[in-house]
């Protein structure tokens, strides 16, 4: 294990505050002595299935606590997920049911591996502590905490000025993720800059219960593909780090020309160097954005897939996109058609929903609206649009997403 100094600027560089360093570095420095490895935490709630470019930036750093010996503790927040966390919401988020957390969780353990040392890693479940607990053991954490403190929170704040609903299940949230941390008792904990509130509080639900406080180490945020809003499993702006390598590279594409620089530092994990380079390509007079932009694409797909993969989906988006080709491989996929009495009068929204490319009928009509539904290569011109399934389809959602209806695998329910 290196020593407590060269430790100290491994851990800090890239974070965006350490409350406090010098107590990161007293715990080092007993951690040395002792031989005891510090147990570094981060939770995930699972609201959605997917690790994105954003989560991976904790991870990388989880990962360098590991290469310095250290023991990571990742907590999958399986019951807060059941709450949501409140961070930068103006309203409550739907609860999701405990079935669809862990649906949700059932594939997060793989994706962490992308990144982190199975071998140094703990993985547990909230759950295992609040499941256990009485609604005495809830009243006691709930007397832990102050609703003035709660209330202090700016997201909060700003949606009782507003007379905006504050559900009383939300101010659990973190009461919740610091209890996470007296469970495992965390040494440190990383978070996301959006997350210091929560962190902070589980700074003060620790000293509560007689465990020493853990660090918290806040990283910074990675906006999304619409390069405005912090990517998100919720808005839907993200990159997931387990997607096709074709959807990888096809979004990395799409991203705004004002975040390449930006997606190199924190997403493609470039080092001091290689930013000031792509920095200083980006503002020469012969740049092309787009040339960079494809390096960083296929940068991306390289670290969660591999180099083959990379190189396979360059190719299948100039073949696409830069050709006006078609995909390799096309889905070709069961569909049922729910209230349509026959094939000969199709609904374009239903078969969009029924394909897989849209949630709801209402996400359809905005993606047809928007001119991002094609029929055999012709955009669809209105949400009452109907065609005759006589024959094989090929039904394509934006830039990306192609499926072919072959009549023969479609389905007709009634209601």
């Amino acid at each position: 294990m290196p020593g407590v100094k060269e430790q100290m600027e491994i851990l800090l560089a890239g974070t965006v505050e350490t409350i406090k360093e010098e107590e990161l570095a007293s715990k080092l420095e007993r951690a040395d002595r002792e031989g005891r490895p510090l147990r570094v935490k981060q939770g995930f709630d699972p609201s959605a299935p997917d690790l994105h470019l954003g989560h991976a930036i904790g991870l990388r750093k989880l990962r360098q606590f590991q290469e310095l010996g250290h023991t990571v503790v990742v907590v999958i927040g399986d019951y807060t997920g059941m709450v949501g966390d409140p961070s930068e919401r103006s309203e409550t988020r739907p609860r999701l049911t405990h079935e669809q957390v862990r649906d949700n969780a059932a594939t997060y353990q793989e994706q962490l591996y992308k990144i982190v040392d199975p071998e140094r890693t703990e993985v547990v479940m909230n759950g295992d502590w609040f499941s256990r607990m009485s609604f005495a053991d809830v009243m006691d954490l709930a007397g832990r905490y102050t609703v003035a403190r709660i209330l202090e929170r700016d997201d909060f704040t700003t949606r009782f000025r507003s007379q905006l609903p504050i559900s009383i299940h939300e101010l659990f949230y973190p009461l919740m993720q610091g209890y996470d941390s007296v469970a495992i008792r965390a040494d440190v904990e990383l978070g996301a800059t959006e997350q210091k509130f929560n962190c902070l509080v589980a700074r003060e639900i620790q000293k509560a219960y007689g465990v020493e406080p853990e660090v918290v180490m806040l990283l910074p945020v990675l906006e999304g593909t619409d390069g405005v809003k912090r990517m998100s499993k919720s808005t839907g702006n993200y990159i997931g780090i387990d997607e096709p390598p074709k959807e990888i590279y096809g979004k990395t594409m799409s991203i705004p020309d004002t975040m390449i620089l930006r997606y190199f530092e924190l997403a493609a994990a470039a080092g001091v160097d290689e930013v000031a380079a792509v920095e200083r390509e980006l503002d020469s007079e012969s740049a092309n954005p787009r040339d960079v932009k494809r390096r960083l694409a296929r940068r991306l797909v390289s670290i969660y897939h591999g180099d083959d993969a990379a190189t396979a989906a360059e190719e299948e988006f100039d073949r696409i996109f830069s050709k006006g080709g078609l995909p390799d491989e096309i889905p070709e996929p069961e569909v049922v058609l729910r209230g349509q009495e026959s094939l000969d009068r199709v609904w374009v929204v239903a078969l969009v929903v029924a394909a897989g490319l849209a949630a709801t009928n209402g996400e359809a009509r905005r993606l047809i609206q928007q001119g991002g539904i094609r029929l055999d290569g012709e955009q669809v011109s209105g949400v009452d649009s109907e065609i005759a399934l006589d024959g094989p389809v090929l039904l394509q959602a934006g830039k990306r997403r192609f499926v072919r209806i072959l009549p023969s695998k479609v389905r007709l329910e009634s209601g």
